[in-house]
């Protein structure tokens, strides 16, 4: 699973369950240890209706008078709570986590951190669901409980407290307290606040202040801050030129130039054109000082599609061109496609058909066939065959294709064909068996297609 390699890990695991049942059966607390593992896996591949259901199955087991095992089922209802939440089943995920609460303080207590655990995944369903009154209070317990017991779980808390009193609109500051904890506490907070994932940029310019000011501003965590409020869009220019500058104080040379990139695209974003392109020369000048072949390419494909937007085609041509040739000259085969597709596209929207279905070809072939250039790249491929400067094909069909061969590309005998449709913007999946299956042969065909649909979205979306 760490690897990335998800389909894997979900077999893997699903095999395991299979053997603990053999062995210690259905229902037992190896079993149930067996289920929180498969549905850890199943929420990292995205497959979070299974994981729903691998976790009540653990939740269900009775421990019996096993203290261990009475405490591993209660980890197990909070998973299955906080799994409801990311599956949007709220209502569901509140009654979990409340009942799950009921429990801790049965097991544990009030003052123990244990009981702060269950706290803290019913404040943020709490915040989810607009109980902003309930959730500030039930976040406020939890904040106290870590900090009386010295638990570092206190920076997740505090990161929720933020953004819980930023969603009720209050103005003070949203991160007291940060010079009583020590500095790998505070980095804490900052990566809790950034995988929260809610992107509120008044959470995000109150944190990087706050962090400036206990940290300084050319700490990690600070800039990590920055980088995620650049995402946001809001005051992007300036928090991306706050962390180029602290990048260059420190002599971060390759930080720098992904940086500068980051600006020009902002720049560009923004309508400032001519600033864009000077951050651009900038840029390919630090890349040659870094002498980096797919550093150089990246700039350079960057800069000529820049370039083509503006209206520059013959700089963004021979940008473009340049960006091929070295990336020939490296050994990063995803680097060549990319300048590859980009420069085949070009030359398509050009109307030079015969060049461009070269470029495009030797692009495709460095390319994983569901990296998101690979697929523009072999719809684009299709109009050019039937003579195309526009249009750019059928990239819902490209997609559909691609998808199949994915899945395809997984071993099922009982599997004779799958095609792909594309409705709604959703996949409809249609299959055709070779024979009759059995009943656990049929639930492990729709488990391997779920698995193939969230790695095949996975893929798509996290390679940019």
């Amino acid at each position: 699973m760490r690897q990335g390699q998800l389909a894997q890990a979900e077999d893997v695991m699903v095999r395991e369950v299979q053997a603990v049942a053999a062995k210690h059966g259905r229902g037992s607390v190896r079993w149930a240890e067996a289920q929180c593992d498969l549905g850890t896996v199943l929420m990292n591949c995205d497959q979070l209706g299974r994981a729903v259901d691998a976790f009540r199955a653990a939740a269900s087991v009775d421990p019996g008078s096993d203290y261990e095992a009475r405490k591993d089922q209660i980890t197990y209802r909070m998973n299955l709570g906080i799994v409801l939440r990311l599956a949007g089943r709220i209502e569901e995920a509140e009654a979990e986590l409340r009942q799950g609460l009921r429990e801790r303080l049965a097991f544990y207590g009030k003052e123990h951190a244990g009981y702060g655990f269950g706290l803290e995944p019913l404040a943020a369903v709490l915040l989810q669901r607009g109980n902003l009154a309930e959730a500030r209070q039930v976040v406020d317990e939890t904040v106290d409980n870590f900090w009386r017991n010295g638990h570092e779980r206190v920076a997740t808390a505090i990161a929720l407290r933020g953004e819980i009193m930023a969603a009720g609109g209050e103005t003070g500051p949203l991160f007291l307290g940060l010079d009583q904890l020590p500095e790998h506490v505070v980095e804490q907070v900052a990566a809790a606040v950034i995988s929260q994932g809610q992107g509120n940029p008044a959470v995000l310019t109150d944190l990087a202040a706050a962090l400036e000011a206990r940290l300084g501003p050319d700490h990690q965590a600070t800039l990590n801050v920055l980088s995620a409020l650049a995402n946001t869009g809001h005051g992007r220019v300036d928090a991306i030129q706050r962390v180029l500058a602290s990048y260059d104080r420190q002599g971060r040379d390759e930080e720098a130039l992904m940086a500068t990139l980051g600006l020009a695209l902002a720049q560009s974003d923004s309508g400032d054109d001519a600033g864009a392109l000077a951050s651009y020369e900038s840029a390919y000048a630090l890349a040659n000082r870094l002498r980096r072949p797919e550093l150089v390419s990246q700039t350079l494909r960057n800069w000529g599609l820049a370039l083509k937007e503006v209206g520059q085609l013959g700089p963004a041509e021979q940008r473009l061109a340049e960006a091929v040739a070295v990336a020939r000259g490296g050994a990063d085969r995803e680097t060549l496609g990319r300048a590859g597709v980009a420069l085949g596209l070009f030359l398509q929207h050009e109307g030079r058909l015969s060049e461009a279905e070269k470029v495009i070809e030797e692009g495709l072939s460095a390319l994983d066939p569901v990296h998101p250039d690979a697929l523009i790249g072999r719809s684009h491929l299709g109009a050019v065959r039937e003579g195309r400067t526009c249009g750019c094909g059928d990239l819902p069909s490209t997609i559909s294709d691609a998808f199949r061969d994915f899945v395809m590309a997984i071993p099922q005998d009982l599997l004779a064909d799958l095609r792909v449709t594309i409705v709604d913007h959703d996949f409809k999946i249609d299959v055709e068996l070779r024979r009759e299956p059995a009943k656990d042969e049929l639930e492990r065909l729709n488990e391997v297609v779920q698995s193939a649909h969230a790695e095949f979205r996975r893929r798509i979306t996290t390679r940019s």
